[in-house]
């Protein structure tokens, strides 16, 4: 099993894997968002935008190294494991996360070897881009 404590720059790597092959949603058109995360996952394709949801596996500790992230684990219908990393210094913190619960989000996937990173799980404080989000229990958070 993987350990969870590792910082945000662990789970994200290098990222050479997933800037030497830059995924498109419309590269995998057809099924559900997380059979595309799956697509991509196996492929190892990244850096793209996706929207989809998942169930709270486990609520992790923060993670306070540079830009403080809330960061959780969500399982796929798949089966395929999520880290979502979410940027409370610019989004609020969900304060009511339990494991069992379904949490929508929109934001950018990064390949990695534990099943991906999705981050960019809030508005763009520079306003250049649309952004991405958390929804839990019909509150969304950006």
């Amino acid at each position: 099993m993987v350990a969870f404590v590792a910082p945000l720059a662990e789970w994200l790597g290098d990222g050479q894997a997933t800037r030497s092959s830059t995924y498109s949603a419309s590269d995998h058109e057809s099924g559900s968002a997380e059979e595309r995360l799956q697509h991509a996952f196996e492929t190892r394709r990244g850096a793209f935008w996706i929207e989809a949801s998942g169930r709270v596996v486990r609520v992790l500790p923060d993670d306070l190294d540079g830009s403080r992230h809330q960061r959780i684990i969500v399982a796929l219908d798949t089966g395929q494991t999520l880290l979502i990393a979410h940027n409370i210094d610019v989004a609020p913190r969900i304060e009511s996360l339990e494991p069992g619960g379904q949490l929508r989000f929109r934001g950018e996937y990064v390949w990695n070897a534990q099943g991906g990173v999705i981050h960019w799980t809030h508005h763009d404080p520079g306003g250049d881009r649309a952004g991405g989000w958390l929804e839990y229990r019909g509150r969304r958070y950006r």
